[in-house]
């Protein structure tokens, strides 16, 4: 059986979480969208689901982290190319995410990253596998 992963992440606003990622060139699962969340299809098996901070309470009893102020999570995403990466930190930017640090070259590891609108930091890397043994 194929196994799927769902990310849960709470959202202050779904509207612009959905705005922000369909810049970045993400689209949506209209079957499991409403106005409580929105499924953010990254492949065909891994899925981000965008919840209201409000509808996202409802699965936990404990406080939901500010990801503005902490770090709950690291969504860590690989990449085709380096280039893919560079790609998708530049539309992450112009669509009003931040840069939490800079690009970090291993040689057979290259990765950088955004902080979405909500704070939520979104690793992206590329991995030469045919230069991975020599690094």
């Amino acid at each position: 059986m194929n196994k799927q992963i769902y990310v849960n992440l709470p959202v202050k606003n779904l509207d612009s979480a959905k705005a922000f990622f369909t810049n970045l060139g993400f689209g949506f699962n209209a079957q499991f969208t409403n106005e409580q969340g929105a499924c953010m299809i990254v492949s065909d098996n891994i899925y981000v689901m965008l919840l209201a901070e409000s509808f996202f309470q409802t699965f936990t009893h404990k406080p939901i982290a500010d990801a503005s102020k902490l770090t709950e999570v690291l969504v860590c995403l690989s990449c085709d190319s380096r280039e893919e990466v560079d790609q998708l930190v530049a539309k992450a930017l112009a669509a009003g995410g931040k840069a939490p640090r800079a690009p970090q070259d291993h040689g057979f590891m290259y990765g950088h990253g955004f902080e979405d609108l909500d704070g939520h930091i979104w690793e992206l890397v590329h991995m030469d596998t045919s230069a991975a043994g020599n690094a």
